[in-house]
């Protein structure tokens, strides 16, 4: 017999957004809950994300013209996921997501705002929607959370700052970009930065208006402790306890000291995946690979090893085992790494050329991050691909910047003196820096120049799709994406295949329960979030296709535990 020392209905361990969402769920239906996270911050990987839900079918669809059908996302999964997942999970996905989304409106801080146009990411395939099945959360006042809470709330990634702590969206960073040119732009950016300036001026640490996964983070924390559920920070996970085949609590590490904690409904384990444990990377990655994550450093598998320790089993099937994205890393002279992840701001944008070891390109440079590092495997078995470069020109960089090399005539020098961004008055002498064929470079950009010219890209589509335009300029004509490489000095940066999160996990039944080897359900234990392998099967159909499930299934294993109805 296990010697408690504390009690309760609900242990959950993690507080990211699966974490938050299945403590919250689990309160309002009537049961006693303890959070328990690792990290001395709340908010995980949401807290440092973009924030983007996608949740099929939600009530706002028809309100932004985008009205939605079970059929509809039904077949678009079915032409993107396909059977990467069990198709009993992707209905249970779409069966309860809305109802999520709704739950935590009606009842908690959580507000969420559907793009009124954000296509999804292949948006030729049938069934695909052009907006209103991804939401935003809607920003959030930090100083809501008060100084203390504020202080615990997981800092964004500083990509996602300007002037030392000041967070913004593409829209305000559009802003600042055009203060000098644009009366609105100037007074959009002034009231951003009189506010930023104001909260340090009052003594926060960072700016308090918090924009994408950092509100969503801040508004699910604000909801916790409005509930007064408790929780611990800087607490391991050392054991789930399982007792005659059910899962009757967990050991932590509180203090330094261990602590057994008896959960009389269940445990739910929202740990974030394990992007930073070595050992599961050279096992399930495929090679090379490295320590390449976006996702916090505490990311390391705990709560999956635990898991299976107690029984679970990982699941299988799926068509990759991470959420990638390519990115371009800054090594400091302390020894410590700045990474940057090409999501959203560059690739697209014309003018910006990708390319391999033989200066030859592979791929459509405006496709989702995630199929653009599948993209570099591909070509890597044929190829050295690992790393790949972005290539720009001198107008590029100068409007829309390079990674951590920002646009508008900023400093640079010291990002190309660290050996970060590359620079040379031309692409033969490029080339020679980045140790690539310069002949092939030559051929690629003379090629990409007269697509550029067309407006058509022959080779690859760059630009060919909704969701490309979506991300281009659309100044730029003919084509939103296609851009020249003419004009001297050239520019370019490393990327590697980097991930935002794993999607190989612990399997799962549609309550969110724990599988064992032979498909059973273990009672008690449920996983959440990146800690349950991905009803997108490791496809990535639209933006937010992890906060959407990690939202959806916390809800459904807080209420399954707490033995409400789901």
């Amino acid at each position: 017999m296990t010697d408690w020392n504390e009690t309760c209905d609900l242990v959950v361990i993690g507080a990211g957004t699966g974490g938050m969402a299945a403590a919250l769920a689990a309160s309002f239906a009537g049961r006693s809950v303890l959070l328990v996270e690792k990290t001395d911050r709340v908010g995980g990987s949401t807290a440092i994300s973009g924030g983007a839900v996608w949740a099929p079918l939600n009530a706002q669809t028809a309100k932004v013209g985008h009205p939605d059908t079970h059929e509809k996302v039904t077949t678009y999964l079915r032409h993107t996921v396909g059977d990467a997942s069990p198709v009993a999970m992707q209905q249970a996905f779409l069966r309860h997501c809305a109802e999520a989304v709704d739950f935590f409106e009606k009842n908690t801080h959580v507000k969420l705002q559907a793009r009124s146009y954000s296509p999804d990411y292949y948006p030729d395939r049938e069934g695909a929607a052009l907006g209103g099945r991804s939401l935003d959360p809607l920003m959030f006042d930090g100083r809501l959370l008060g100084r203390q809470a504020f202080r615990e709330l997981r800092d964004p990634l500083p990509e996602f700052m300007v002037l030392g702590g000041m967070m913004i969206t593409m829209t305000d960073a559009k802003h600042l970009l055009a203060v000098t040119k644009s009366f609105t732009s100037w007074r959009e950016g002034m009231k951003l930065v009189l506010r930023f300036f104001g909260d340090r001026l009052l003594g926060y640490h960072r700016g308090t208006r918090l924009v994408l996964g950092n509100a969503l983070a801040a508004r699910l924390f604000r909801s916790v402790l409005d509930r007064k559920i408790p929780y611990w920070l800087n607490t391991p996970l050392q054991r789930i306890h399982v007792e005659n085949g059910r899962a009757t609590g967990v050991a932590v590490l509180r203090n330094g000291k261990p602590v057994n904690v008896q959960a009389l409904c269940g445990v739910v384990v929202a740990t974030g995946g394990f992007p930073w444990n070595e050992a599961l990377r050279k096992q399930i990655y495929p090679q090379p690979t490295g320590p390449w994550s976006m996702s916090p450093s505490g990311n390391r598998g705990d709560g999956i090893v635990i898991a299976m320790q107690a029984g679970a089993a990982l699941g299988t099937g799926h068509a990759s085992p991470a959420f990638w994205a390519p990115v371009s890393i800054l090594e400091k002279p302390d020894g410590t790494q700045v990474r940057y992840p090409h999501l959203v701001w560059d690739r697209a944008k014309p003018g910006l050329m990708a390319v391999n070891a033989a200066g030859k390109r592979f791929v459509n440079e405006s496709t989702s991050y995630h199929e653009f590092v599948l993209a570099m495997y591909r070509s890597n078995q044929t190829v050295p691909t690992l790393p790949a470069f972005l290539v720009c020109d001198h107008d590029f960089i100068e409007r829309w910047g390079l990674g951590l090399a920002l646009p508008g005539g900023r400093p640079r020098d010291h990002l190309v003196r660290a050996g970060y961004l590359h620079k040379a008055d031309t692409l033969d002498q490029l080339a020679a820096q980045l140790k690539i064929d310069a002949k092939g470079l030559a051929e690629s950009a003379k090629r990409f120049n007269q697509f550029a010219d067309a407006g058509t890209d022959e080779d690859f589509g760059k630009g060919g799709t909704a969701y490309n335009q979506y991300l281009g300029d659309p100044d730029h004509q003919p084509n939103a994406c296609l851009g020249p490489l003419r004009k001297g000095p050239f520019y370019a940066v490393k990327v590697y295949a980097g991930d935002i999160g794993t999607a190989c996990a612990i399997a799962c039944n549609e309550n969110a329960q724990a599988l064992d080897a032979s498909g059973r359900p273990i009672p008690g234990l449920y996983m959440a979030g990146n800690d349950m392998h991905s009803v997108m099967g490791g496809q990535y159909p639209a933006p937010g296709i992890t906060l959407g499930p990690a939202l959806t299934f916390g809800w459904v294993a807080g209420r399954h535990a707490a033995g409400a109805a789901v």
